[in-house]
């Protein structure tokens, strides 16, 4: 898996197409990454003592790496990497 922790990816499908945001976990066994606030979901939980209300809680849910574009450092534009993890429009380690 070409995309790691800290990466800064931009989404090109799904309900946050065009987003972008950076990566804070990478699951490379799924293939699967989560974004800092992107990709949101809502889990109801049930309350766990008498009298406690239950809730809504937002969580990022995990995207397929397919569905994202590394962003480049350098020249800021969503590239294709190579293996080594060279951009290939401005030749800058990614």
């Amino acid at each position: 898996m070409k995309i790691k922790k800290n990466d800064i990816v931009l989404i090109i499908s799904g309900k946050d197409k065009g987003r972008k945001g950076k990566v804070i976990k990478a699951s490379p066994k799924t293939n699967k990454i989560v974004v800092e606030g992107l990709n949101i979901i809502k889990k109801h939980v049930r309350p766990k003592k008498q009298g406690e209300k239950g809730q809504r809680i937002d969580l990022p849910a995990p995207l397929d790496v397919s569905n994202v574009k590394l962003i480049c450092p350098k020249c800021k534009s969503p590239v294709r990497i190579t293996k080594k993890r060279i951009c290939k429009k401005c030749q800058n380690q990614v």
